[in-house]
């Protein structure tokens, strides 16, 4: 339409044999689980730390929630990433990020500021990285369809 769509096929046409191939979706996929694997591994070495943390949001008892977490983050991530199960992980993390956001980043209860202002951000980008799961197991499950025709 207009021209425009040539050029984006074109401009397409160059970017996919780096963008379309499966070491450009391996690089998507642990950057998406990067937060995810560095937490789990540093509760896993901190583990009282991990421990400290799921008191101070009130879970308790803290140690199963601690690890609880470590165990949700490694083994979610590491299903993303083999694409074992990919979509169930990928509904793990955007539901345990969900859960963990509405949790931690309760940006509605601080007073305006810049420490609202930091809340709201990552509570929005929380929300994004959400959707981003949901993406990947839409992609896997759709990828699977297309492989069961």
């Amino acid at each position: 339409m207009f021209g425009f769509i040539p050029f984006e096929r074109r401009l397409a046409g160059y970017a996919r044999p780096i963008l379309g191939g499966g070491a450009a979706r391996f690089v998507a996929y642990l950057g998406l689980c990067a937060a995810y694997l560095q937490g789990g591994l540093v509760k896993l070495v901190d583990f009282s730390g991990a421990v400290g943390e799921m008191a101070h949001f009130g879970l308790a008892p803290a140690p199963l929630f601690a690890v609880l977490v470590i165990g949700l983050e490694l083994a979610a991530s590491a299903m993303i990433l083999t694409g074992w199960w990919r979509w169930l992980g990928a509904l793990g993390l955007a539901g345990f990020t969900l859960l963990a956001t509405g949790l931690a980043l309760r940006f509605w209860e601080l007073p305006a500021g810049p420490a609202r202002f930091g809340a709201a951000n990552s509570f929005f980008e929380h929300i994004g990285l959400a959707g981003g799961f949901l993406l990947v197991a839409w992609l896997d499950l759709n990828e699977d369809k297309e492989h069961a025709a």
